[in-house]
C-alpha cells in the first residue's frame, strides 16, 4: 500500500482540512531523507517548502480555493529552473548557478498549490540512459540496488518508485522519461512535442526535447499533464491543448485497433518482459480491442538518425556554456582563450564532451551533407512512415527497453552499448507523438514497461489506453 494516495484525493483533503499541506511536506522530506542511500536527490528544497505549504494551509483557513494540486509534493529533474537551489543539470560546469526565474511548468503546478520539495538527479545535461553520468552520484534502482535506475530522468523515476513525492517531473528527448519509468516500475508519459513548454528547463537537443510526468498512476499523470500543458508565449514551439481535461480517459477498448510494432518486440527483447507484453495484449485483445503486427520499415536506422541530429543540437545548445557568464569559471585562465578552454575542459563531464565532438563533426564543412543534412532526410520518412501506420491504426504498442534494468557499470565503459538501451524510443522524439510506459509485471524480480504510442496529439486518449492496460495488468 502506498504512502501516498492518488494527487486528486490529497489535494482534495488538502483542500477539505483533513489533511495539511505542511504535514505532507514534512512525509516528503523524511521519506527522502531516509532512503538517502539511493541518490535520487541531488538537493532538497527544505526552506522554501515549508514556506509555501504553511502560506497553502494558511489561505485554506481563510476559505481560499487553493487549486487541483493543493498542498501536493512534487520533486523536479535539476534541469528545471526552481528557486531555492541552485539547477545544475548534475554537471560541474553549473555548479552555483541560481535560477533568476522559474521554468514555466514549475510555475503552472505552482500555480495549482503543489510545491516543489527537491531536485532529482540526472545523467549531467541529461545525456544519458542510466544516472552513470551525473557528474555528482549514480542513483540506484529501487528494486536492486547494484542496477541502474534508466535516464537520463532516473532521479525522479526512482524517486517516484520509493514513495519520496507523488509524482516527479522528467524530460525526454530519445528516451528519458520511459526508460527509468519502466526500469523503476511506474508510469512515464513522454507527450506531444510542444504540448509541455521548456521555457525555463535546460536545453539538450531542441527539436526533440519534451518535458513529461512521472507518477505512479496513468491517473496521476494525466492531472499533471493537465495542469502543465497548452501554449506559451516565452516557448514557440508549444501547441494549442486538447478542448477536453486529459483527465477525461473514457478510452473504450472494443474495436480500437492496435498494431504491434513488429521493430519493438524483436529477438532483441528480453524473454521476460516480451512473456508480461504478450500477456497485456493477450487481455487487450480479450477486451475487445483488434490487434494486428505493423512495421515501420526505417525504425531500425532511427537511433542513427538520433544519434547524429541530438548531438548536433547538443554541440550548438552547450556552446553558451562558456565559463563567462555563468556556472563554473576557471580563475587560473591568464587570457580570454585559455579562460574558455579550461573552463569548459574541467566543467563538463565525458559524455558531455563526447555529444559535443560528434555534433561539431556532423555539422562541420564537408561532413553536413553525408551526416546532418541525410539524417533529416530519414527522419521526414520516418514521420511519413509513422502517419502511414497510423492510417490502419489508431494505435502502436512494444517493448520499452530490450533488456531489464542492467548492472551499474554494466555498460559505462562501451558507449555504443549505453546509446542501444534507447533502441526501441528514439522514433517517437524524431516524430514528436506522444508515448507512455506502463509497468505491465516483472521478469526475474525487475521491473517490466510496456511501450504505448498514439498520433501527435492523441495524449488523452493515449493515457486513456494507459489505463486501460494499466486495470487489465492489476
Amino acid at each position: 500500500m502506498s504512502q501516498w494516495p492518488a494527487i486528486a484525493d490529497i489535494a482534495a483533503a488538502v483542500q477539505a482540512g483533513k489533511m495539511s499541506a505542511t504535514e505532507n511536506v514534512e512525509k516528503a522530506l523524511k521519506t527522502i531523507a531516509d532512503k538517502a542511500e539511493y541518490k535520487a536527490i541531488i538537493v532538497t528544497l527544505d526552506e522554501n517548502a515549508r514556506r509555501r505549504a504553511a502560506e497553502i494551509d494558511e489561505r485554506i483557513k481563510k476559505g481560499e480555493n487553493v487549486g487541483r494540486l493543493a498542498g501536493v509534493p512534487f520533486i523536479a529533474k535539476d534541469n528545471f529552473l526552481v528557486f531555492g537551489a541552485d539547477t545544475t543539470a548534475a554537471s560541474n560546469i553549473l555548479k552555483g548557478f541560481v535560477a533568476p526565474y522559474q521554468s514555466t511548468a514549475i510555475n503552472k503546478l505552482e500555480a495549482e498549490g503543489a510545491i516543489c520539495v527537491a531536485k532529482a538527479n540526472l545523467d549531467a545535461f541529461a545525456h544519458g540512459s542510466s544516472t552513470e553520468n551525473s557528474d555528482f552520484f549514480t542513483t540506484l534502482n529501487p528494486y536492486d540496488k547494484t542496477r541502474v535506475p534508466g535516464g537520463s530522468s532516473g532521479g525522479s523515476a526512482a524517486a517516484v518508485a520509493l514513495e519520496m513525492a507523488p509524482f516527479a517531473l522528467g524530460t525526454d528527448t530519445g528516451s528519458s522519461v520511459r526508460l527509468p519509468a519502466a526500469f523503476c516500475g511506474i508510469v512515464g508519459l513522454k507527450p506531444t512535442y510542444g504540448l509541455v513548454s521548456r521555457s525555463g528547463v535546460v536545453a539538450m537537443g531542441s527539436s526533440l526535447d519534451v518535458i513529461g510526468p512521472l507518477a505512479a498512476t496513468v491517473d496521476d499523470a494525466a492531472l499533471v499533464l493537465d495542469v502543465m500543458s497548452g501554449k506559451d508565449a516565452l516557448d514557440g514551439t508549444t501547441i494549442d491543448r486538447d478542448e477536453s481535461a486529459y483527465t477525461d480517459l473514457g478510452t473504450e477498448l472494443k474495436g480500437l485497433k492496435i498494431g504491434i510494432l513488429k521493430e519493438y518486440m524483436d529477438e532483441n527483447v528480453d524473454a521476460g518482459a516480451r512473456k508480461n507484453i504478450e500477456d497485456a495484449i493477450a487481455k487487450l485483445k480479450a477486451a475487445g480491442a483488434e490487434i494486428k503486427e505493423v512495421s515501420v520499415p526505417s525504425m531500425h536506422l532511427s537511433l542513427a538518425v538520433y544519434y547524429i541530429l541530438c548531438p548536433a543540437e547538443v554541440s550548438s545548445n552547450l556552446s553558451r556554456y562558456d565559463g563567462q557568464r555563468y556556472g563554473y569559471s576557471d580563475t587560473n585562465a591568464k587570457t580570454l582563450d585559455d579562460s574558455y578552454n579550461q573552463s569548459r575542459s574541467n566543467g563538463f563531464g565525458k559524455e558531455a564532451k563526447r555529444r559535443i565532438m560528434i555534433g561539431t563533426y556532423v555539422l562541420s564543412s564537408g561532413y553536413y551533407d553525408a551526416y546532418y543534412k541525410k539524417a533529416q532526410t530519414v527522419r521526414t520518412k520516418l514521420i511519413n512512415e509513422f502517419n502511414k501506420v497510423f492510417g490502419e491504426v489508431d494505435f502502436m504498442l512494444g517493448a520499452v527497453s530490450p533488456t531489464p534494468p542492467f548492472k551499474i557499470g554494466e555498460k559505462a565503459g562501451d558507449p555504443l552499448q549505453m546509446y542501444l538501451a534507447d533502441l526501441f524510443m528514439t522514433g517517437a522524439n524524431l516524430v514528436g507523438v506522444p508515448a507512455i510506459s506502463v509497468p505491465v509485471g516483472f521478469s526475474d524480480d525487475l521491473p517490466v514497461g510496456l511501450q504505448l504510442l498514439g498520433r501527435q496529439r492523441s495524449d488523452r486518449q493515449l493515457l486513456g489506453l494507459a489505463k486501460r492496460v494499466e486495470e487489465l495488468v492489476a
